[in-house]
């Protein structure tokens, strides 16, 4: 039991697991803001156009059985301004690590080339190879 509580302690104190609790704590609070914007302010906006609030649509089928259909609706409005503003965070993500990248290869710019001669790694700025001897402003001598 000692060694399985030992496993456990490791497991979950790994980073991974971690930013994964604070993705899901900070995605539940996302979710009542993008609730509250679509409840409170999306829905009676287009409510002016159609005389109501989505929320508020619904069908009587038969004595107290009702259908919500408007809070349908609203779900799937929820749902697409989550994945909007997801697809925006991902793509601002993606084009932020392309120049990280871009600015990396920039720094790791070349110092060395390879000799022509014995093909050993040398300065950029070398005019002689210091393995083999080789003058390098010169083209390769043909066999």
């Amino acid at each position: 039991m000692k060694q399985f509580m030992k496993e456990f302690k490791e497991f979950i104190s790994k980073g991974n697991v971690m930013d994964m609790a604070i993705g899901i704590i900070i995605g539940g609070a996302f979710t009542a803001i993008v609730s509250s914007l679509v409840d409170d302010i999306i829905n009676p906006l287009l409510g002016l156009f159609g005389g109501m609030n989505f929320d508020q649509l619904s069908l009587n089928i038969v004595g107290d059985v009702t259908l919500y259909y408007g809070k349908f609706i609203t779900a799937i409005i929820n749902f697409l301004i989550m994945a909007l503003v997801i697809f925006c965070i991902v793509k601002a993500m993606n084009k932020a690590s392309e120049k990280l990248i871009k600015k990396k290869e920039a720094e790791e710019e070349k110092t060395t080339k390879i000799c022509v001669y014995c093909k050993s790694e040398i300065a950029i700025d070398a005019t002689r190879c210091p393995h083999c001897t080789s003058i390098l402003d010169e083209k390769p001598a043909k066999k």
